[in-house]
């Protein structure tokens, strides 16, 4: 590590350090206060925080002008489809939802800024981008105890009731990856990998299944670390060009998987390179790289494309683009309803337990089991594990809607399924 780049992550760190202080202190005056009182509140339900005889509001801390901004775009819009759909068919538990958006740009400060402005007036976060940042505000969670379904998949976000990751976490989801090179692109035992990967939660923790699959099948990882503001991936590409790797995985945002993917095919150098579900955008496509994107690049997703024939996405694709003609279908589309569908369960059968308090919600998406809204099945009862350990690999694709098609349908690989966390 450069002393450039150590000095940045130490003021990155600072500055978490510096909000959280400012935030726990706002935070311990809020605890004086009985949040969840347990008032009864219209049809006899208990109500606390976030929700009155009228209206239940959720809130969405999301990425608009960021390194995930075409993510989080599609993700809000698709929830606040969900809460419109849903109070057009009155809502739920007689109460109309609100969804509450604030755009925290990828910027630590704005992230935990935005979870201390909205946490005193929401029930529950139908959205929280970014991994480092649930991470980093996570102790305040498990205190405060709203519901938090987070457009991340860290599995150091596991163990905590009120944070529930939404389908395979990173290194399951690598480990998937890295067994469909191996079954279907030629990796085989004694060959080298190249792992690029961003720095922090989400890039270390798909590492970790690289790893994993590196012991079990003798394979030599060659590492790139990298950070959210390096877009250009020449320097990348020499580098596992010289050490020989024969595929390649990448664990960043979509601009460095489009630098990676058309830099190393305009340098001859032709390897299946695979990326988490965060690394593509099918705005990609209309970039210099979609050729290359096309021929040789893969995804590994929790979820069924918004693309696919199943009922579930070709609902939701129809219902998408007549809300926003104007905008590109992508699985950030995905993500948001299916955060927006899990949250809209969870408070119908806490109203059916009366309670529609944070812990009622929690209890309530505790009985959640074998539950599909339409792009994979969930299972909530355990909060020590990911909902599902399936990935969907995808591949680009610009004759597909939504800019993407099914290479290899929901599985869980042998070697996912016999992986435990150190």
């Amino acid at each position: 590590m450069t002393t450039a780049r150590a000095h940045r992550r130490k003021a990155t760190a600072a500055a978490i350090a510096a909000v959280l202080a400012i935030a726990g202190a706002a935070g311990c005056s809020s605890k004086a206060k009985d949040k969840d009182d347990g008032k009864a509140g219209a049809g006899g339900v208990k109500t606390g925080v976030g929700v009155t005889d009228k209206t239940i509001k959720l809130g969405a801390l999301t990425d608009m002008t960021g390194v995930y901004a075409t993510l989080g775009k599609s993700v809000t819009q698709a929830q606040q489809l969900y809460v419109k759909q849903t109070n057009d068919a009155g809502g739920i538990c007689g109460r109309k939802l609100e969804l509450t958006v604030r755009d925290h740009g990828y910027d630590p400060q704005k992230a935990v800024a935005g979870y201390t402005e909205l946490e005193p007036e929401v029930l529950g976060f139908a959205q929280f981008i970014g991994s480092p940042f649930v991470a980093s505000v996570k102790q305040r969670i498990d205190a405060d105890k709203p519901l938090v379904l987070p457009q991340a998949w860290s599995a150091s976000l596991l163990g905590s009731p009120y944070v529930r990751v939404l389908g395979s976490t990173y290194d399951i989801e690598t480990i998937n990856a890295i067994d469909f090179l191996m079954k279907e692109k030629g990796l085989k035992k004694g060959d080298k990998i190249g792992h690029v990967y961003f720095e922090g939660d989400y890039g270390e923790n798909a590492l970790s299944g690289s790893k994993y699959m590196a012991e079990q099948n003798d394979l030599t990882i060659v590492e790139q670390k990298i950070k959210p503001t390096d877009n250009d991936m020449t320097a990348q590409v020499a580098a596992l060009k010289k050490a020989g790797v024969k595929a390649i995985v990448i664990s960043a945002g979509p601009r460095q998987a489009a630098s990676l993917v058309g830099v190393a095919a305009a340098g001859g150098m032709k390897v299946p390179i695979i990326g988490n579900n965060s690394a593509y955008a099918p705005q990609l496509l209309a970039t210099q790289a979609a050729p290359a994107l096309e021929a040789m690049y893969f995804v590994s997703t929790p979820s069924l494309p918004i693309g696919d024939d199943a009922e579930g996405p070709s609902k939701l694709a129809g219902d998408y683009a007549a809300a926003y003609p104007k905008d590109a279908l992508d699985n950030g589309v995905v993500a948001g309803w299916t955060a927006a569908t899990t949250m809209g369960e969870a408070l119908k059968r806490a109203c059916e337990s009366k309670d529609l308090t944070r812990e009622g919600v929690d209890k309530a998406l505790l009985t959640i089991k074998d539950w599909d809204a339409g792009f994979g099945v969930h299972n909530f009862t355990d909060p020590n594990a990911p909902s599902s350990l399936e990935s969907v690999i995808i591949k680009p694709d610009k004759a597909a809607k939504g800019g993407s098609s099914v290479v290899r349908e929901a599985e869980v690989s042998e070697a996912a399924q016999g992986f435990k966390r150190s």
